[in-house]
């Protein structure tokens, strides 16, 4: 994970994380106003249903995901992308191993410890 206000970034900074619903994750750089943060599934790994007062961007990096965003659910694979307004309940399931990309603005404190 970057230190704030880093601009540059390496995969190899990264620290990978275990996540409550059992996937993983590492922050790969923020500021107060955006954070950037990779999520890694295996088939069938589930991101809860849930909410947050952060607006959330994600890019499908890799394989392909079920995913439900206040009651609408949409399949989509490596390539597309989706927006979460605040305060929606979302979730994700992978229908293969894949990647995702999110970005949080503002950055979430909770994912850095704070």
């Amino acid at each position: 994970m970057t230190k704030e206000r880093d601009i540059f970034v390496r995969a190899s900074e990264g620290e990978w994380t275990a996540t409550p619903d059992g996937n993983r994750r590492r922050v790969v750089c923020f500021t107060d106003e955006l954070m950037m943060v990779e999520f890694a599934f295996e088939k069938d790994g589930e991101g809860w249903m849930h909410s947050h007062p952060h607006v959330q961007s994600s890019y499908v990096a890799e394989g392909a995901f079920e995913v439900t965003i206040d009651g609408r659910t949409e399949t989509l694979e490596a390539g597309d992308s989706f927006i979460v307004p605040s305060g929606l309940l979302h979730g994700v399931k992978a229908l293969e191993k894949g990647r995702l990309v999110d970005c949080f603005t503002p950055h979430r404190a909770d994912f850095l410890g704070q």
